[in-house]
């Protein structure tokens, strides 16, 4: 239970994933009687006002390799609402307060002397365990921030994508004011942070999709150039729109479809950055563009609190604003799952809890 006195509620609703399969939106089920979490050592309980998909839940729906969820599960990695309970060792001036989710919980290194460090062991909520997809959801105090007066629905549609975006550009590529920045996909969560992001820091932005209706959106939030994926290889379009020098970095989370073109589209020195491969992980590269040309090929995912910090101040600022596409009631979520499945959206999935 709960130290911190509060009213209990012994069930919640959520939108639970029923069974494993494809479409992910077919095995989902808004229900009234699903537990209520509570919260332990250290943990908040957050009654949920807004809660983000992304491409995370349908893998979580479709089976994510190595991953062995038990289902029904509730999936959702993206969450604000507001403190209703604390757990031990939690100050209980968190009551009250409207937070925003960091779901990427960084695991401590480990302590046996013959097991040594590896990088960080990230545990994701919303994938390893319950998410914010219900009534009310259970974080670290530690990994939430306070975000006042701000609307939960546009901080919701801001968090995991603008983390991941900052980390692999920011962190990652090292991005520099000026630089030119190749996004693929326009329209999902991620390219969509990667481009605001490079735009408040003064770049040149080209943008991709097999969507011409989202390249003339994304010319409307100040995309530089837009370059039509029609499957064909487009590098030619992307070094013409760069003056021929190439692109500093690429941003992807596409993969092994249009891997071949993003390094082609590259200056010497530049870096391609990927935090997911949505076509399939089995690219084929050009090893002696790669070497010749001393280009860096990067992984990243998810981010720390300190980066979090870092992009949530933009968002706090009013400097960089999120991309919604759709806002569908709790009740309707599977409504939310179908439209992500489609591929059609162009920004932030968001489902309304209030």
């Amino acid at each position: 239970m709960c130290e911190q006195a509060c009213r209990y509620i012994a069930t919640m609703k959520a939108i639970e994933v029923l069974r494993l399969g494809t479409p992910v939106a077919a095995n989902v089920q808004f229900t009234h009687d699903r537990t209520t979490p509570t919260a332990g050592a250290g943990e908040l309980l957050i009654r949920t006002e807004a809660a983000a998909l992304n491409h995370l839940d349908l893998w979580v729906g479709r089976g994510l390799p190595g991953l062995n969820t038990l289902f029904p599960t509730v999936t959702g990695s993206d969450g604000a609402g507001i403190v209703h309970a604390i757990g031990a060792e939690v100050d209980s001036a968190w009551i009250g307060r409207r937070v925003l989710l960091n779901a990427a919980l960084i695991r401590p290194e480990p302590t046996h002397p013959d097991r040594m460090a590896s990088g960080e062991d990230i545990h994701m909520i919303g994938e390893h365990s319950a998410g914010t997809m219900a009534e009310f959801f259970v974080a670290p105090a530690t990994n939430v921030l306070d975000i006042g007066a701000s609307d939960p629905l546009h901080a919701t549609a801001f968090g995991l994508t603008h983390l991941t975006a900052w980390r692999m550009l920011i962190t990652r590529a090292r991005l520099q004011p000026g630089q030119s920045v190749l996004i693929t996909g326009i329209g999902g969560g991620v390219a969509l942070a990667a481009l605001g992001i490079a735009k408040h820091f003064g770049c040149q932005t080209i943008v991709t999709s097999r969507h011409a209706s989202k390249l003339e959106k994304a010319k409307a939030l100040g995309a530089t150039h837009v370059v039509l994926d029609d499957g064909s290889d487009w590098s030619k379009s992307v070094r013409a729109a760069s003056g021929k020098r190439g692109v500093d970095i690429v941003i992807d989370s596409i993969g092994k479809s249009v891997h071949p073109a993003c390094i082609k589209s590259l200056a010497r020195g530049g870096a391609f950055v990927t935090c997911g491969c949505t076509t399939g992980f089995d690219a084929t590269t050009d090893l002696t563009r790669i070497f010749w040309n001393q280009l860096s090929i990067l992984g990243s995912t998810m981010g720390s609190m300190q980066e979090f910090r870092e992009v949530l101040a933009l968002f706090l600022s009013g400097a960089i604003k999120p991309v919604i596409d759709t806002v569908i009631p709790a009740e309707h979520g599977a409504k939310a799952y179908q439209r992500l499945e489609s591929g059609l959206q162009f920004g932030k999935v968001l489902v309304d809890w209030r």
